[in-house]
């Protein structure tokens, strides 16, 4: 199933309509969908690497909304909508788990580290952050910064060094978050104790 979708949302690339499908997929990835707006996004940079930024900044607009989106779901129907969401992706206990031992500190941290490399993914901690009340106002920044850097990292590449780049970007770009999101991890728990 999840091939399918990743193959169904990369087609949606060479559609006329693509820039309203990125729009999207970034709004509901940061919500409910598993599969995230780079699978459409970097295609279509690819394609018009002219238009890069552009779809970097709709990405961006479109992922902080459906993060704000997530955060009411969570904040406001989340028996009703957020856990069998949560439960069909198999992610009810990494939420569970995430909730019993998640200060602000840690949410806004997780807001980052997800918004750069999906870890944890953006949806359980976007609707993380309105079940425990994240305040709203930090949650849009830390989004607009976290998700804006992501995509215009990823234009900016894909502007500087076009079909090369695709390649290592598919292949390693998670595992390179995934380090600057380890690396901020441990730079937020070493400030934190040091204190």
């Amino acid at each position: 199933m999840l091939r399918r979708l990743y193959d169904w949302t990369l087609s949606l690339a060479a559609r006329k309509s693509a820039e309203w499908w990125l729009a999207f997929i970034a709004f509901v990835e940061s919500s409910v969908f598993l599969v995230p707006a780079d699978v459409l996004y970097l295609p279509m940079a690819l394609s018009r690497p002219d238009k890069a930024y552009r779809y970097a900044i709709i990405a961006t607009v479109a992922s902080v909304l459906g993060g704000i989106a997530g955060w009411y779901i969570g904040h406001y129907a989340f028996e009703a909508v957020a856990k069998p969401v949560l439960e069909f992706y198999g992610k009810y206990d990494e939420f569970e788990a995430l909730k019993v031992s998640s200060g602000a500190g840690i949410i806004l941290l997780m807001l980052v580290t997800s918004g750069l490399s999906h870890l944890p993914p953006i949806k359980v901690v976007t609707i993380l952050a309105g079940v425990v009340s994240f305040p709203l106002g930090w949650f849009i920044v830390s989004a607009i910064v976290a998700r804006g850097a992501r995509f215009l990292f990823l234009a900016w590449l894909l502007r500087t060094y076009g079909e090369p780049i695709r390649e290592f970007i598919e292949k390693r770009l998670g595992l390179l978050a995934g380090l600057a999101a380890a690396a901020l991890i441990l730079l937020y728990l070493l400030v934190r104790y040091l204190h």
